[in-house]
């Protein structure tokens, strides 16, 4: 409306009051020459038409500002009527805005008193927590003083029974000697008179001394069932000990518990339930990958079974000995051609003339699975049988022996500090370890024992510690194709520190000796006997599998060697169960119907480990020198025709556990 009223007003500023006024004319004045003809009228009627027209104009420009004073009043008034509603609302804001302080100043009140609840509450509970930790310490300090004053008590009890038996069975052994030296006394009195009676009475009592010796076997049983009590109660301590640890384990678990439910945060409550969920989630993922990892593992060895029979389940590899020096005298002629494979040998021959008088050197190629040059390490070595190891863990028996003419480094290659045993052993222990993830549990046992003249030895009990009357015996179970070598002394081997000692202890009972073709030659077949048995708590499955690792006794010739008596003896003998070895190995490779196994103490040993129930690996051992090159072909030549035998598909000894 006012600015309607506002362009009104602009039109009627922009209209004229007047009408229009023509171009100013000259007039003219009458003078004595002035022409009065040409003078003009003055036209009021044409005046008086321009005034009525702006009078008009005047009256519309009246009445459109009437019209606009009606309408700005109306304005006006709408105006202070909104003007009145928003006192109104502003008196009624004010008024709530009163209101709400109000009701803040309560709650900043409540807020208050709540603080000082939640502080005294939070101060009583420090104090209940500072009883109970209290009470708890107590108790401990209790239980621990108890456990130490049983513990002391039993150990005092025990000792003061070892010494009341001590002092018991002392007192017993110096009556029994003065008894029987009275009795001595005695006879050498009546030795002349009564010599016949003598001879009884001493018969006597020498069943009398069996019956004491009978009861010192005894006292020893004491004696070690007191031991037993103790490590028992040894044990026990180590449980308490234990528990005592998981309750402070459960002690620290609970403070920080409080100390969480201390802190009033939403945000730390959030946070432990988000992280209760994802680690419920990662038990749920860790169970699947375990379960997974069974399967697998599962899968893996029946893959890794098929991988190692299409390789074959008899392998021959060959190892040259690195020369000495220069002193032990000149090297043959060997060389290595097929560097890429590493499987063929090629032996220079002898000397020989042909009948036109040229000298020449007939050359003898071999191939093998695997050819090993004088620079290669055992780490090398190991790394190709590490396989066989493998189906040992995985139920099979294997059998992995060292061949060759004495002083070839058999020994080296089996029983040194890094040999074949000891990194067998520790490849079995670390695979161990890692199958624990996978519900596998394993137990090993070893054993060793010689074949020597014929006759078997344990080389992990002392000459001195033999009983004569207690032979060992080969005892073969044909349900679970495995071997069991009666009173001979099994070891648990729990730790490689026991296998380095029982390898030592072997290696000192092992029967050596000096011959012209090697200084310390093993007069002996040495065999390694490892049992492995495992089991699996999540499919319940349960293999077992034997590792026998071989070190054959040196063949050698009676006429490089030049042993005599006891020494011929021990050659022979090893000859001959080597050239059984070959006869045993030529009937699996025909396929006979009887092997000869019986024939000797070594092949009926290894009869399981040998034929269709087993993976068999030769190493045969090559010497560089030029004087065994004779040794050195027959070897070889030996060792071919193993290469060439095939036996059948080895089965691994498995069940499902009751």
């Amino acid at each position: 409306m006012m600015e309607e009223f506002g362009d009104v007003l602009a039109s009627a500023a922009k209209t004229p009051r007047s009408p229009t006024k023509s171009p100013s004319i000259s007039l003219s004045f009458l003078t004595k020459e002035s022409n009065t003809r040409t003078f003009t009228a003055w036209d009021v009627d044409e005046r008086l038409s321009e005034l009525d027209t702006q009078f008009k104009v005047m009256k519309e420009v009246m009445n459109t500002s009437l019209s606009d004073r009606t309408a700005m009043d109306e304005a006006i008034r709408l105006a202070k009527t909104r003007a009145n509603d928003l006192e109104r609302e502003r008196d009624q804001l004010s008024e709530r805005n009163s209101m709400q302080q109000s009701e803040m100043t309560e709650l900043k009140m409540q807020i208050q008193q709540l603080t000082l609840n939640l502080e005294t509450e939070r101060r009583q509970f420090r104090f209940d927590l500072e009883d109970k930790s209290r009470d708890h310490r107590t108790e401990l300090d209790q239980l621990r003083r108890e456990l130490k004053d049983e513990t002391e008590r039993q150990q005092r009890d025990h000792r003061e029974a070892l010494e009341a038996l001590e002092r018991h069975y002392r007192a017993e052994v110096e009556d029994e000697r003065s008894q029987r030296s009275r009795e001595v006394d005695e006879l050498r009195a009546k030795l002349g008179s009564e010599q016949q009676g003598l001879n009884v009475a001493l018969q006597a009592k020498d069943r009398e001394m069996d019956q004491l010796r009978a009861q010192m076997e005894d006292l020893k049983g004491d004696l070690d069932r007191e031991h037993t009590l103790k490590n028992s109660l040894q044990k026990r301590i180590a449980e308490i000990t234990t528990l005592n640890m998981e309750l402070e384990d459960r002690l620290r678990a609970s403070k920080a518990k409080v100390e969480f439910l201390e802190s009033d945060s939403k945000a730390q409550s959030d946070s432990y339930a988000d992280m209760e969920a994802r680690m419920q989630d990662a038990v749920h993922a860790a169970e699947e990958a375990r379960q997974k990892l069974i399967k697998e593992e599962t899968e893996r060895r029946a893959l890794f079974n098929k991988y190692q029979e299409l390789k074959g389940n008899i392998r021959v590899m060959c190892r040259v000995r690195p020369a000495l020096g220069s002193s032990e005298g000149e090297e043959a002629r060997i060389m290595f051609p097929d560097e890429k494979t590493s499987a063929q040998i090629d032996i220079m021959g002898p000397e020989e003339k042909t009948s036109l008088g040229v000298v020449s050197r007939k050359p003898f190629p071999f191939e093998f699975d695997r050819v090993f040059a004088p620079n290669v390490q055992n780490e090398e070595v190991f790394g190709e049988i590490s396989q066989l190891v493998q189906s040992a863990l995985d139920g099979y028996n294997v059998c992995i022996f060292c061949y060759g003419q004495t002083g070839s480094g058999k020994t080296f290659t089996m029983s040194s500090p890094d040999g074949m045993i000891p990194r067998a052993t520790q490849m079995i222990y670390e695979t161990v370890t890692k199958l624990k993830e996978k519900s596998w549990t394993y137990t090993m046992e070893g054993s060793f024992v010689e074949v020597y003249n014929e006759e078997l030895h344990d080389l992990l009990t002392p000459a001195r510690d033999v009983d004569a009357k207690k032979k060992l015996e080969i005892r073969h179970d044909e349900a679970r194709k495995s071997t069991t070598v009666i009173n001979c002394k099994s070891v648990i081997l729990d730790s490689a520190h026991t296998v380095e000692t029982m390898l030592q202890q072997a290696q000192n009972n092992r029967s050596v000796a000096a011959t012209k073709a090697n200084e310390r030659s093993s007069r002996s077949h040495s065999v390694f006997i490892l049992k492995l048995v495992g089991e699996n708590s999540a499919t319940h499955e349960r293999c077992e599998g034997t590792l026998n690792l071989v070190d054959l006794a040196g063949s050698e010739r009676l006429k490089h060697s030049q042993a005599e008596g006891e020494r011929m003896k021990e050659t022979q003998s090893i000859n001959k169960s080597l050239t059984c070895l070959g006869d045993v190995i030529e009937a699996l490779g025909r396929g006979s119907g009887h092997i000869p196994y019986r024939n000797s103490k070594l092949t009926y040993l290894l009869q399981y480990s040998l034929g269709g129930n087993s993976k068999t690996l030769m190493f045969v051992m090559v010497s560089p020198l030029e004087a065994h090159l004779k040794e050195t072909l027959t070897s070889l030549r030996f060792a071919t025709k193993v290469h060439n035998t095939h036996i059948g598909t080895a089965k691994s000894t498995k069940k499902l556990k009751d």
